[in-house]
């Protein structure tokens, strides 16, 4: 494959990243239009694999962990220990309204929690907090993975449901397994706290690698900007518009839990969303200076490419006034009339190649004492 071909192809598959990661970004949240509220459909893309559940009940001096293979088996939920009830699949749809029922969810939660297009946000129902975040990770390639998790707190439990298989939680899960800190020693707000804290905290990963990405970028424009560094930086535009949708509101969200009067989350958790809180802002300012810095890329690769080509014509434009007067007098003795008197000497020719040498490297030295090359 040609050099010529091989840049065309790059320059392609980084388009059509950017068209995916834009299709990304005009998820239909809900389900029919006009179906009735609390209806249970799956928005997401088609899956086959199975959902898998997995129980962690604990308090300050015992921790129990199983993979269930049904739903009921995480049920009841009693006051005695903190339970924690994952879920992994969506596409199930049965087995989320048995989870409603079982955990007596409200009709419109369950609807929220299989609609994968839910913009992060918090709802108060009494006696339970309905939280939805979007997690986020880095593939192996460099596209960003994003996927929805619902978040259910109640008085003795936290329910968490993820679309696929993986996730971000594992340094929460070492923490509750090893008994360190304070994770067993307080309730499901403090499970829920750092549930949410593990999904910011994954966010900085993801905007280090973002960084890197824009610094490779940045050399590619200043050593070779070819034509397929602008669908690259398409593709680097829509991650980081992936990541501002799963941010942003984020502020809002924290806000109403450190705000909002509920029994469900002690004052003594409300100090470490704070702290969650400003994680976000950070994250959201480091968003939103990738992006200038972004622009500013943009607007240095046409800057550069711009000057190359000034370059090039710079070079055209000398050549071509070099041989502006060589061609004037090549075509002052090229016409054809019969008496030109200069043309019957002998030193005629000579002459003519030394007038055209003497004015070729005057013009030469005159351009470069302009510095014009």
């Amino acid at each position: 494959m040609s050099r010529k071909k091989r840049r065309a192809r790059a320059a392609q598959i980084a388009l059509l990243k950017s068209i995916r990661t834009a299709r990304r970004l005009v998820n239909w949240p809900g389900g029919a239009p006009g179906a009735s509220p609390g209806t249970v459909v799956y928005t997401g893309p088609r899956k086959v694999e199975q959902v898998t559940f997995d129980l962690v009940r604990y308090d300050e001096t015992n921790f129990h962990e199983v993979h269930p293979d049904t739903l009921d088996a995480c049920f009841p939920i009693g006051p005695e220990r903190v339970t924690w009830v994952n879920v992994d699949g969506l596409h199930e749809t049965e087995q989320l309204q048995r989870l409603g029922d079982l955990a007596q969810l409200h009709p419109l939660v369950v609807e929220d929690m299989v609609s994968t297009g839910q913009r992060p946000k918090v709802e108060d129902y009494e006696t339970q907090l309905f939280i939805v975040m979007r997690m986020l990770r880095v593939r192996a390639e460099g596209q960003i993975e994003e996927e929805q998790l619902s978040l259910i707190l109640g008085p003795d439990s936290v329910i968490t449901v993820q679309e696929m298989p993986g996730d971000v939680l594992d340094p929460v899960r070492v923490r509750l397994r090893s008994g360190t800190g304070r994770s067993r020693r307080l309730g499901p707000d403090y499970l829920a706290y750092a549930i949410m804290d593990a999904v910011v905290d994954a966010y900085f990963t993801v905007v280090e690698k973002l960084s890197d990405r824009l610094v490779t970028l940045e050399e590619d424009v200043l050593n070779d900007p070819k034509p397929s560094i602008i669908a690259d930086m398409h593709h680097v535009r829509g991650e980081l518009m992936v990541m501002k949708r799963a941010v942003w509101p984020l502020r809002d969200l924290f806000n109403a839990l450190i705000r909002d009067e509920t029994n469900l989350i002690a004052a003594e958790t409300k100090i470490f969303l704070r702290d969650a809180h400003d994680h976000a802002v950070q994250v959201i300012d480091t968003v939103e200076a990738l992006r200038d810095v972004l622009n500013g890329l943009t607007d240095l690769y046409f800057t550069t490419v711009s000057n190359r080509m000034n370059e090039v014509m710079k070079v055209l434009t000398v050549i071509a006034t070099i041989f502006i007067p060589l061609t004037f007098l090549v075509g002052v003795y090229g016409m054809n009339f019969r008496r030109m008197p200069e043309l019957e000497l002998a030193w005629a020719y000579p002459v003519l190649w030394g007038v055209m040498v003497v004015l070729v490297l005057g013009m030469v030295l005159y351009f470069r004492r302009k510095g014009w090359f």
